[in-house]
């Protein structure tokens, strides 16, 4: 068994830079985990009549409602078993604040058969749902693009509108020079602009896998359907 990452990119996994290979090569399978630590140089928001959907996606750790610079900053990437028995990798992101409570962005992320591509499960309940497409850029950068967003509570299971949802870019690559990982996030809707980003740099310490996901990461809620 290869990882999530290793299965959605195929052949153009190998084409990645050899330290992404190693952070996107976490999984079941070699059994290691990884944890960032590192700043972020700028966190930023949209147009003002944005703020209001950041608080709200915030209560549930899907947004960030802060803006800051040179914010400190941990990922946290676990793989484990989910309770469908799928593998999946956490994506837990904390960002300290100065002089404010940290803040949480919470991810879980799986490889569909059926959909052909990695699933993002968002949140602390994991209502949205949204399918990544990533690509390897000439340089051995990693660019991850979302597609479509599905929202799920309890028996509604709808489509988001393009008209209201957040369309996601990142970019992930690695300084040799200084030794670290880059990560850039631009989230904009197709008729509102742009809504929330960051950038910034970390380093990745690597380590074996718990065997089960730690209690401080866990969803409040899986959700089964991809």
């Amino acid at each position: 068994m290869t990882s999530i990452f290793q299965r959605a990119l195929g052949p153009d996994f190998a084409r990645l830079h050899p330290q992404l290979q190693r952070r996107f090569g976490v999984g079941l399978d070699n059994g290691v985990a990884c944890t960032g630590r590192g700043t972020m140089r700028r966190i930023w928001h949209g147009k003002p009549f944005v703020q209001p959907f950041l608080r709200l996606g915030g209560t549930r750790n899907i947004l960030l409602p802060r803006r800051g610079r040179d914010v400190p900053f941990v990922i946290e990437n676990v793989p484990y078993v989910d309770p469908y028995g799928r593998e999946t990798v956490s994506f837990v992101r904390t960002f300290a604040f100065p002089g404010q409570r940290p803040r949480r962005f919470d991810a879980a992320m799986i490889f569909s058969e059926e959909r052909g591509c990695v699933v993002d499960y968002l949140g602390t309940h994991q209502h949205l749902a949204t399918d990544l497409h990533l690509s390897v850029d000439a340089s051995g950068g990693l660019h991850i693009r979302s597609g479509a967003h599905r929202f799920r509570e309890g028996p509604v299971d709808v489509r988001v509108p393009d008209v209201v949802a957040g369309d996601a870019h990142v970019h992930e690559s690695y300084d040799d020079a200084a030794g670290r990982f880059r990560i850039r996030v631009r989230v904009e809707n197709r008729r509102f602009g742009p809504l929330f980003g960051y950038d910034g740099s970390f380093a990745a310490e690597f380590g074996p896998a718990p065997d089960a996901l730690p209690e401080p990461l866990r969803p409040v809620r899986a959700e089964v359907r991809v």
